[in-house]
């Protein structure tokens, strides 16, 4: 079993209410709008990090991070980018990959809008934990947290970290 935490659009701030949750989990997925390289860094000391760059990172992050990232975790197949739409609107070069990679985990971010929701169409469940940095119009920092035992997908939780104009670090 691997204890996930999601996050994407730190945008060069870690909310140091994100630390104990990062502690807590086995593996920290970033789904892009890293913002430096020292936020990936500073994630690393504490966990493992799988991340992909978002259109407003640098080429040290496009060096380190794919655009697109595929892999298993347990039984499941994962396919994380940045820019990805949701269910019924993906843009045609992500639904190529979906069908091509036939993941039943799709994460992305860079909407800042927090979504979960299950695609019956291409049966995958869509991730995007929404924004926990600073920059952008969403009101509420958030991140998601859930398990991956064998096949399933479970515990998901979503977890607010404050106003968005509210700095604690």
């Amino acid at each position: 079993m691997k204890k996930i935490l999601l996050i994407s659009d730190t945008h060069n701030y870690l909310d140091k209410g994100l630390i104990k949750h990062i502690e807590a989990a086995d593996e920290i997925w970033h789904a892009g709008d890293i913002g430096t390289i020292e936020i990936c860094d500073a994630i690393e000391k504490l966990k493992p990090l799988k991340a992909v760059f978002g259109n407003v990172d640098g080429n040290d992050i496009r060096v380190a991070y794919s655009e697109n990232l595929f892999f298993d975790c347990e039984n499941v197949k994962v396919f994380i980018t940045h820019i990805g739409g949701y269910p019924g609107k993906y843009p045609t070069k992500i639904k190529q990959l979906i069908l091509q990679h036939k993941p039943k985990l799709f994460i992305c971010g860079h909407s800042h809008i927090l979504k979960v929701m299950y695609d019956k169409e291409l049966e995958l469940l869509h991730i995007n934990p929404g924004a926990c940095g600073v920059h952008g119009f969403h009101t509420v920092k958030t991140i998601v947290k859930f398990e991956i035992e064998g096949a399933e997908i479970k515990n998901l939780a979503i977890i607010e970290l404050g106003s968005r104009t509210s700095l604690t670090s």
